[in-house]
């Protein structure tokens, strides 16, 4: 018995002996691919995104459906990185859904040697009475040769570079709101 195979069913000699010499029309297509439909598709909305990795600051264009991500790209209205993103921008999806994503907050007393969960509103708690705590010691209302200070040299900002300018812009306002005036961030050091 012998089986007869049309030769020009193979993506390589549709490509090789029809119109699509550089294979990116119908020389790369098949049946399997003619289903697809991409992750971005069904998306109810697009929002602006920067990559948080590194101090480059890529845009992404992350894709939401139902309220969950289903897919972050390259953003190509980015002057900087014209939709491109490293394997590590790439895979920043992995930060909201990937499966070692720590969903409470640990925390090591003082001289502690174990770690120990936390609900978050508690930490969140403890860091406001820390905050607020150091402020009122630290405090610095005037001094005699220098006149009115309104300062605390006790809290202190080094922001990250991976921080986009709203985040700066925010934080600077905290911190001056705090009285804090050593502000700096990573990106100027």
């Amino acid at each position: 018995m012998q089986i007869h195979v049309n030769p020009m069913r193979w993506p390589v000699f549709r490509q090789l002996f029809g119109d699509d010499l550089l294979g990116l029309r119908e020389a790369a297509r098949s049946q399997a691919t003619e289903g697809l439909r991409a992750r971005t598709a069904d998306a109810d909305k697009v929002v602006s995104s920067v990559c948080p990795f590194c101090a480059v600051g890529c845009g992404q264009q992350v894709f939401v459906k139902g309220g969950k991500i289903t897919q972050i790209e390259g953003d190509p209205a980015s002057p900087i990185s014209r939709g491109r993103l490293c394997p590590k921008g790439s895979a920043t999806m992995s930060l909201v859904s990937g499966s070692d994503r720590e969903l409470r907050v640990k925390y090591r007393r003082p001289h502690g040697t174990d770690w120990e969960w936390l609900p978050l509103d508690q930490a969140m708690d403890m860091i406001a009475d820390r905050v607020l705590k150091t402020r009122r010691e630290t405090w610095e209302e005037d001094h005699p040769d220098a006149g009115k200070l309104h300062r605390t040299m006790g809290i202190a900002s080094l922001g990250g570079a991976t921080l986009d300018v709203e985040e700066n812009y925010l934080m600077k306002k905290l911190y001056t709101a705090l009285g804090a005036i050593q502000i700096e961030n990573q990106a100027r050091i």
